[in-house]
């Protein structure tokens, strides 16, 4: 019989599992393919507002896309995460964004040729929702791991999100590959996929719904106003909380620094994860079968990376080895220049699984194991503020350069300086191995 805190972090774990079929299908890999070659018109498509004509292309819509998301959630992350701490809503939140962002994901299957604005209202609204999501997902972690367990814990999430993702994906792919022999075509399989990813991770969130404990261990509550418990209080006490912790950001200098070395080197990892698919087939090319499964491979390869790399970091240091998988990344930007072909695409996507999975559990471990418990959705709102404040300016970065240059070269070989800023920056990061509120929650 499993205990409580078994039963939390295996529905933690499973809530990587579920979402990760949004982050593979959706945002990585089936999606940005099918607008590219089927959404978007092959002449280019004329962007018209308030008058003003300008023709672009599906590379640069689609990272202008990912970007104003990024900076939409950027202005509400702190505030949603001071309002679940203050009100022990952690739970409720992460539910209600998930449920919400599974259907918008839905309605992508109504998504046909010439649906540009129909498309993008959809993702906009679905990866809103799954980025909010995540906000709380990953406050949950300082509660449900200790010091010693949260950089194991962290990458096993990370693991079983690889593998949940990965799954659906190969769902995916056998279905859009098997399209004739079962009477459909093969636009109507994409579509169905798409159905598929929002079903996915609304199903096995249910999981996480059940089994997940929401932690109750702060005693500040907007109750204190006397007959004001509504919903604008609650929003008025989290921008007061939030703008307290921006103006006592001295207090975390340590935190601080590593939000913003996160917030340049994540920039490069984020881009490199949404404009992977479209880069290949945009600059090298390639045939879908070839960049479904590469990134197919990046979901397994990942598996392996994060695990790999967290237990590495549990016995050396998570900071050291942070500063070595960013180096990797620097060579990887170096070979995603150079490369030509089908082969190349391959090598690179092995090599990103393997990355991948390290950079993003250890950084979160490693902030985790930094920031006060009582305060974790908060303090990961910062987190998510930087890491979707990163997510805005590499593709905009590389939807500009795109544009302007006609290649997607030089807009892969921008993004090196981010991982040098990032890299610096980290040096001076001290790793809080002794923080005291993560101390008492583990006695």
């Amino acid at each position: 019989m499993k205990s409580q805190k078994e039963k939390s972090i295996f529905a933690w774990y499973m809530y990587d599992w579920a979402n990760s079929a949004f982050a593979t299908t959706i945002i990585a890999a089936l999606l940005p393919i099918y607008f590219a070659t089927v959404i978007v018109p092959q002449g280019g498509w004329t962007f018209r507002f308030g008058g003003i004509e300008i023709p672009t292309n599906a590379t640069t819509l689609w990272g202008f896309l990912s970007g104003t998301t990024a900076l939409f959630v950027f202005l509400t992350a702190p505030i949603l995460g001071a309002i679940a701490d203050i009100a022990e809503s952690k739970k409720k939140f992460l539910m209600t964004f998930c449920f919400g962002g599974s259907l918008f994901t839905t309605l992508l299957f109504f998504s046909r040729s010439g649906d540009v604005w129909m498309t993008m209202i959809f993702f906009f609204l679905a990866n809103t929702c799954f980025i909010s999501a995540n906000i709380f997902y990953d406050s949950f972690l300082p509660h449900i791991a200790s010091r010693r367990e949260i950089d194991q814990v962290s990458g096993r999430g990370y693991a079983y999100g690889y593998l949940g993702g990965g799954l659906q994906f190969l769902i995916c792919i056998i279905l859009i590959l098997a399209h004739n022999k079962i009477g459909i075509e093969k636009t109507m399989a994409v579509r169905i996929s798409l159905l598929f990813s929002g079903v996915w991770w609304a199903g096995f969130s249910i999981i996480t719904l059940v089994w997940l404990n929401e932690p109750g261990n702060n005693k500040t509550s907007p109750q204190q106003y006397r007959g004001e418990n509504n919903s604008w209080t609650y929003i008025r006490f989290g921008m007061t909380r939030t703008w307290h912790t921006i103006l006592n950001a001295r207090k975390h200098r340590n935190l601080f620094i590593f939000l913003i070395a996160f917030m340049f080197y994540n920039d490069g990892i984020h881009t490199v994860i949404r404009m992977a698919a479209i880069y290949g087939k945009d600059e090298l090319g390639l045939k879908n079968h070839t960049l479904m499964g590469t990134l197919l491979l990046v979901q397994f390869i990942g598996i392996g990376g994060a695990l790999l790399f967290s237990r590495i970091a549990k016995n050396l240091g998570s900071k050291k080895i942070l500063i070595f998988v960013l180096f990797l990344w620097l060579g990887i930007l170096c070979y995603a220049y150079l490369m030509t072909s089908a082969l190349d695409f391959w090598i690179l996507g092995v090599a990103v699984g393997l990355v991948l999975g390290g950079s993003q559990a250890i950084s979160r471990s490693l902030y985790g194991s930094m920031i006060p418990v009582g305060k974790s959705a908060e303090f990961f709102g910062f987190y998510s503020v930087f890491e979707k404040f990163s997510a805005i300016w590499g593709p905009f970065v590389f939807g500009i350069i795109r544009q302007i240059t006609g290649t997607s070269r030089l807009a892969i070989l921008s993004l090196v300086g981010f991982f040098i800023i990032g890299i610096v920056l980290l040096y001076f990061v001290k790793e809080d191995g002794n923080n005291p509120q993560l101390i008492k929650s583990e006695r």
